[in-house]
């Protein structure tokens, strides 16, 4: 990534450069898995997120096999890295997509949106998010 790529990703992404996406302190502490539920509500209704504290924003996605390189390129792009889970009832690869973040309502609803777009297109789903906390 290139000076002014990573400027946006820092100041405009508002990544978190010391939290590690795979640290092993980190915890799930909020999470939202029902399209239904507002992303404010989903945080509010948790006790243990710290907004101001760094964090990792993490999506579970399910995509075919065929489509996780185009997925892992086009979720670089905006700086989370994409890891692989397990597999679905439907033979599809399960995957997570985690970047460390200022965590916010309005930046998980926003980048749950983009995620069940781009799964729609590939051929998938977008199962949810959680956010995670070093502990």
């Amino acid at each position: 990534m290139g000076f002014l790529g990573r400027l946006r990703t820092l100041f405009i992404k508002g990544e978190q450069p010391g939290l590690a996406v795979d640290a092993p302190d980190l915890v799930v502490v909020a999470e939202c898995f029902d399209d239904t539920e507002a992303a404010s509500a989903a945080l509010t209704r948790s006790s243990d997120f710290i907004p101001p504290e760094s964090a990792v924003l993490r999506h579970h996605l399910s995509l075919p096999a065929t489509a996780l390189a185009e997925a892992a390129a086009l979720v670089a792009q905006d700086g989370y890295v994409l890891r692989e889970v397990g597999a679905d009832q439907a033979g599809r690869t399960v995957v997570t997509a985690a970047r460390a973040q200022v965590v916010t309502a309005l930046e998980c609803a926003r980048e749950r949106s983009r995620m069940a777009s781009m799964a729609t297109r590939l051929g998938g789903d977008a199962l949810g998010w959680d956010v995670l906390q070093p502990r």
